[in-house]
């Protein structure tokens, strides 16, 4: 116990504020009403004045009420147990299991030391070609998949917790609805994956304030199983719920707004959560994809904006489908071509450059140009391109995936049509074409 405060000066939104000395950012704090007590954390100091974040809302707290500071920072329950397990954006559980024993840890503490940091060399499969053959998936990475509102990018984010290479999958949900949050409980269950998977679920009814703890809970829980030698894939829906929320706050504690009314700091406080992304040097790895959606399709908006500095690339989610032009892996080159297959960065360079083609062949029927024999190949090749690799129900190991862009190619083209090596066409050509090539000369 640090102090008693007998009043509150002012209660705004969810935030209170008061008079107090001696207590440091973050600390937690207990209101206590007739009643009842309300946890609480001190999310700001100027002078004397303190501003406490009041977890659960102030609805029943008066300026009358007592507040207790208790001398330490929010914490997160760690252990094995927390395995199979589900909790709410204050880390309770919400599954009908028993309060977790084991020990507690802070949140929100500063990113891994980088001298203990290692450079990415590893893949994370995900039998998604559009991931794994074009924009792989690397150990440590930090990606967001950029969307709209609508699109498919919880399924999507569902069939990487799923099928990726990972000891132990988190997912932090943010403002979901119900559906969103039984959807993944289902999914994870029904695949036989829950016994790797913690969540902690904020959904769109809960007090504003707990959205912002989920992602610090999340990542702090993450780095204790680094720690410890496991390879963790951390699972972020939705980030741009996440800023919203802290938008909501800065207003709340009338802090002078920047772009669009977000807070001057809305970078730092994203970039807090990404850099906890690491590879530890001979124990385990953090990797974030976290989902921002983007009001209006609008790429300059300052949450996707902001987040396009702090990451590595990212997965564009467009028409139900993952845009092989609008996405980016800036770290896949450590992985293409070295830790798979020898023709891997040439056929993923080939098929997307004859995929552009088909796009401008598309561009000239809808202007009215006559097409050649050449554009009613690249149409073709587009049709089967998007159905065979670009859907997302496409279940494909990177091997069968590299195979399948080559089974492709050899539908529509020749191989002197591709302009890929004669040594990579000898190897990994479909022989029964060859073949047929052969007989017909």
């Amino acid at each position: 116990m640090r102090e008693i405060i007998t009043k509150i000066d002012e209660i705004t939104g969810n935030i209170a504020t008061l008079k107090a000395t001696g207590v440091g950012l973050g600390e937690l704090a207990v209101i206590q009403s007739p009643g009842r007590s309300t946890l609480g954390q001190v999310i700001s100091l100027s002078g004397g004045s303190v501003t406490v974040q009041v977890f659960g809302g102030t609805k029943g707290i008066s300026t009358s009420d007592t507040v207790r500071f208790l001398g330490v920072p929010m914490q997160a329950k760690f252990g094995e147990s927390l395995l199979g397990r589900i909790f709410n954006g204050s880390g309770q559980p919400v599954d009908g299991g028993p309060e977790p024993v084991e020990e507690e840890i802070p949140i929100g503490g500063p990113s891994f030391n980088p001298a203990n940091r290692i450079i990415p060399m590893q893949m994370i499969r995900t039998n998604i070609p559009m991931i794994d053959v074009f924009n792989s998936l690397v150990v440590s990475q930090k990606l967001p998949i950029f969307s709209i509102p609508g699109e498919p990018y919880n399924q999507l984010l569902a069939r990487v917790g799923m099928q990726a290479e990972a000891d132990i999958i988190i997912l932090g949900g943010m403002g979901l609805k119900f559906d969103d949050f039984i959807f993944f409980k289902r999914t994870f269950e029904e695949a036989g994956v829950m016994n790797r998977v913690i969540m902690y679920m904020h959904l769109a009814s809960d007090p504003v304030v707990e959205c912002l703890l989920v992602p610090d809970m999340s990542l702090a829980v993450a780095e204790r199983f680094a720690e410890a030698g496991r390879r963790v894939l951390v699972l972020l829906t939705d980030m741009t719920n996440f800023s919203d929320s802290l938008k909501e706050i800065s207003i709340s504690m009338e802090q002078i707004p920047s772009n669009r009314g977000y807070p001057g700091d809305l970078y730092s406080q994203l970039a807090a959560r990404y850099e906890k992304a690491v590879d530890i040097q001979g124990l385990g790895s953090i990797t974030i994809l976290a989902v921002t959606t983007m009001p209006g399709d609008d790429v300059t908006h300052p949450i996707p904006d902001n987040t396009g500095y702090i990451t590595e690339g990212q997965f564009y989610l467009r028409y139900g489908k993952i845009d092989p032009f609008g996405s980016l892996s800036r770290l896949k080159q450590n992985v293409v071509g070295k830790v798979t297959r020898k023709d891997h960065n040439d056929i993923m360079n080939t098929m997307i450059r004859l995929y552009s083609d088909c796009r401008e062949s598309r561009n000239k029927i809808a202007m009215g140009f006559k097409v050649s024999k050449w554009d009613e190949l690249l149409l073709a090749y587009g049709k089967d391109f998007e159905s065979e690799l670009m859907e997302l129900n496409v279940n494909l190991p990177i091997e069968a995936a590299l195979d399948r862009c080559w089974d492709i190619l050899a539908r529509h083209f020749d191989p002197v049509q591709t302009g890929i090596k004669q040594g990579l066409v000898d190897e990994f050509w479909p022989k029964d074409t060859i073949k047929a090539m052969e007989k017909a000369a």
